[in-house]
């Protein structure tokens, strides 16, 4: 059985709808153990309803939480019984193989690099988040905000870590690796992009080039974009306000008048398959990735399905394909470690 530490305090509407998709996971899979970690008489309350067998499902108490707004190194050092901590711990000691919070993301990225370090080789971790695309099957970002500062050496091993998290993960077979940058050229961009570039070019096996942001949701020219955290976030907070706003603007048009209603009822079926194919949560989670351990960061306004998304099709596979391993494997074959590029 495998074991996830999932911190049921965080988020905008935990716990409720953080238990409900654990249990939704476990009803799932009896592969799948759930460690529950927060405030043991609130959890229990909500698992009440619930008939789930006690050894898929276990309550850690804790009894504080790391809000939204604490500061992500002060808190995960000061609240020692944060759900959050304790979550982290249940990794770091061996009694979980991952864990999932929706909680306070720098908080997490502290708390994944103090409690559980840094994979062998890797000198800055990144998070990563799986798009939907228009004609493809999904498309890999990162860094979406991990390192505001990467190096060229760094983006390098993303782009390692990106590659093989779209093979085992979203089967993409022999993924397209690209810069994300301001024009396609190859001497387009900052120093750091034009450097990043060379590296890739001698370094990155199916290296596509530069793509510029308008192209990333083709799906067609990469499987993975590699970025630094500045403009991963800028990027990802932009489609999803854009995302929105399409949908939004849709539901007011579609419901305005009557002639409009009629049209919407022809295209319904139609439109919830558009719906389906751009929805995000259907990937779950984003992976902090460069950690020694698995940690999955969802969405502070995640629901149910996100987080069952996330244990289902997430970490379960990657406990199964040993994704860390393999990443280590791909840097040392690739020679950059001895070429001290880490």
């Amino acid at each position: 059985m495998l074991t996830v530490a999932v911190d049921a305090m965080g988020g905008d509407y935990a716990p409720d709808e953080i238990v409900k998709g654990a249990i939704q996971a476990i009803k799932a899979s009896e592969k799948l153990k759930v460690l529950l970690v927060g405030k043991e008489e609130v959890l229990q309350n909500l698992l009440d309803d619930h008939t789930i067998p006690t050894r898929q499902l276990e309550i850690i108490s804790a009894r504080e939480e790391i809000a939204g707004d604490d500061d992500p190194g002060l808190s995960i050092r000061r609240k020692k019984d944060a759900s959050m901590v304790i979550a982290l711990q249940q990794v770091s000691k061996g009694r979980a193989e991952a864990v999932l919070s929706a909680g306070n993301t720098g908080a997490l990225m502290a708390g994944g690099l103090l409690f559980l370090g840094r994979i062998s080789g890797i000198s800055r971790p990144a998070l990563l988040t799986a798009l939907p695309t228009f004609w493809g099957n999904g498309v890999v970002v990162l860094d979406v905000g991990a390192n505001m500062d990467a190096k060229p050496e760094q983006l390098l091993q993303y782009a390692y870590m990106g590659k093989t998290y779209a093979k085992e993960i979203l089967n993409k077979d022999d993924p397209k690796v690209a810069l994300l940058n301001v024009g396609t050229e190859k001497n387009k961009g900052n120093e750091k992009t034009r450097l990043s570039f060379e590296l890739f070019d001698n370094h990155v096996p199916n290296f596509y080039g530069n793509v510029e942001a308008s192209q990333v949701f083709s799906g067609i020219v990469a499987d993975v974009v590699v970025c630094d955290g500045f403009a991963g976030n800028v990027f990802l907070k932009t489609a999803e306000g854009i995302s929105k706003g399409i949908f939004d603007v849709f539901k007011e048009e579609f419901t305005k008048n009557m002639k409009n209603k009629m049209g919407a009822m022809l295209l319904k079926n139609s439109f919830r398959s558009f719906k389906r194919k751009m929805d995000a949560s259907e990937y779950g989670g984003a992976p902090l990735l460069g950690v020694n351990g698995i940690c999955i960061k969802c969405h502070g306004s995640s629901r149910s399905k996100v987080i069952e998304k996330a244990l289902l099709e997430q970490i379960l596979p990657w406990i199964e394909s040993s994704v860390n391993q393999t990443f280590i494997q791909e840097l040392q074959e690739s020679g950059l470690l001895k070429k001290g590029l880490s």
